[in-house]
């Protein structure tokens, strides 16, 4: 099973963090499948590949609790709604 979670970078005191698509088995900083995006908690900076987390998503990926809020906040979700309703009519 793959997840979208968070993979720590950066140096002490100053993290950074990068939207990774994931095993489940692997451990946080551990081989990613592919990079989707980053996080910055500090400046508050967000960078998300769209049609990459669409496509995770879209294949059963599920996200972590922060990375869903990330995602529900960016809007990610409604676009995922609306390409499902499009490919079914």
């Amino acid at each position: 099973m793959v997840k979208l979670r968070l993979k720590r970078c950066g140096r002490k005191q100053r993290a950074i963090y990068r939207i990774v698509a994931i095993d489940v088995r692997a451990r946080r900083e551990g081989r990613d499948l592919r990079k989707v995006g980053f996080y910055d908690p500090i400046k508050n900076q967000i960078y998300l590949n769209v049609p990459a987390i669409l496509y995770f998503l879209e294949k059963g990926a599920q996200p972590t609790g922060t990375v869903h809020d990330i995602l529900k906040k960016a809007g990610v979700f409604t676009e995922l709604h609306l390409n499902q309703q499009t490919k079914f009519n």
